[in-house]
């Protein structure tokens, strides 16, 4: 089955929802920020966000096999929804310990709802798109998704700035149900195959080249998360507020990170162009200018820790390979997998992934607060030494193009 034009309301409602993914990151990480939550307070408010991507990317690619891609796009689509609305009704008169059991619980089932939705738009890639064209068009997809999730994290900021916290919520709740509402109007119905035969036991994989790209996907995304997810915008915020700039504090967080989320998407988008073929050799040379970057980093910021705008600029070039690196990741999956059992192939690595970021998440609060930035970077450096390990156990086949 190959449909264009499946392709493309699969990545129109991708975009969306990762807009608004983004978006309530920043909402949530700076609006808490303000109310004087420490970093690793900050960093519990994501932990059942990623414990519930594992579980459901462990489950999604079961469910999305035996009832369709389609309705665990829906789902997670609505799902969003409900979440957004839910924190609405958060009450500042809460104590802190509920105020942030709410929240969690909250963020939990906006993970779950994230990974349904990309589960079932990763696995369409495979199904709708020509033959030949998979590195492109996967790239493509992932690499848009990633740059409009960057654009969130600016809208983020700048609804919390702007509006509030609550009407900002309310206001990307009624955009998701509108594009839920025009997906379901427009979105090709063969995309719902359903395979009701489907077993629970089958989505562990037993293909050693999945395992271990799993075992890489885990470590790049703790490499990176643990410096992204709490220290990089506590760390950028409490900067500017001691150079004078609180008004801008916010803006120009939410702008970086904006700016490296999107620049990284966009990377990812071209990687095809730059590499023409896609190779676990390449993802190898790639980890490990990665982990030559994180390792000069940290080393830097704790010779230099009140120099802030070279490590920005190392973090963006963090960035750029890191999408190289992870394009390269999203290709391989999808190439190694069976169109049989795909969904559950990406749904077990991508469980791998979620791990990964639950791993950075907690680290990410932890780390900072013994040890600063620098202490991150630094257990970025040794994750990206692990993914460099797991990737050196991958057989090397020929790609095709």
């Amino acid at each position: 089955m190959t449909s264009l034009r499946g392709y493309a309301a699969v990545t129109a409602a991708y975009w969306a929802f990762m807009l608004t993914d983004g978006a309530l990151r920043m909402l949530v990480l700076l609006h808490f920020y303000t109310l004087g939550f420490t970093p690793l307070q900050l960093a519990w408010l994501f932990v059942f966000y990623e414990i519930a991507g594992v579980v459901t990317n462990l489950t999604a690619g079961w469910l999305a096999a035996r009832f369709g891609l389609a309705m665990t796009l829906y789902l997670g689509l609505g799902l969003q929804v409900v979440a957004l609305v839910a924190l609405t009704w958060l009450d500042p008169a809460w104590a802190i310990g509920t105020s942030v059991l709410y929240v969690m619980l909250v963020q939990g089932a906006s993970g779950v709802a994230k990974d349904l939705a990309k589960t079932a738009s990763k696995s369409a890639v495979k199904l709708l798109v020509p033959e030949g064209g998979l590195f492109k068009w996967v790239a493509a997809l992932t690499g848009s998704k990633n740059a409009v999730k960057g654009l969130g994290f600016f809208v983020g900021a700048g609804l919390l700035a702007t509006l509030g916290f609550e009407p900002a919520l309310w206001t990307m709740a009624a955009v998701l149900l509108a594009i839920l509402v025009a997906v379901l109007m427009f979105l090709p119905g063969n995309l719902a195959t359903k395979n009701k035969g489907a077993k629970f036991r089958e989505v562990l994989s037993k293909d050693p080249r999945i395992n271990w790209l799993s075992a890489a996907r885990l470590f790049l995304f703790g490499a990176r998360d643990v410096w992204f997810v709490v220290a990089l915008p506590i760390w950028l915020t409490g900067f500017l507020a001691e150079e004078g700039q609180e008004t801008a504090a916010f803006f120009v967080t939410g702008a970086f990170m904006a700016s490296w989320i999107i620049g990284y998407g966009l990377i990812q988008g071209i990687t095809p162009k730059l590499l023409r073929v896609g190779s676990v050799s390449k993802a190898l040379s790639a980890a490990v200018v990665l982990g030559l970057l994180a390792g000069g980093l940290a080393a830097f910021h704790a010779l230099a820790p009140d120099s802030a705008w070279p490590v920005l600029v190392g973090l963006l070039a963090f960035g750029a390979v890191f999408a190289v690196n992870s394009s390269l990741h999203s290709y391989l999956i999808l190439n190694f997998a069976g169109a049989a059992r795909v969904t559950m192939d990406v749904g077990f690595y991508y469980m791998a992934n979620a791990g990964g970021r639950l791993l950075g998440t907690i680290l990410s609060g932890l780390c900072f607060q013994l040890g600063g930035l620098a202490l991150s970077l630094g257990v970025s450096a040794a994750m990206v030494a692990l993914s460099t390990l797991a990737l050196l156990r991958i057989p090397e086949r020929p790609q095709p193009a």
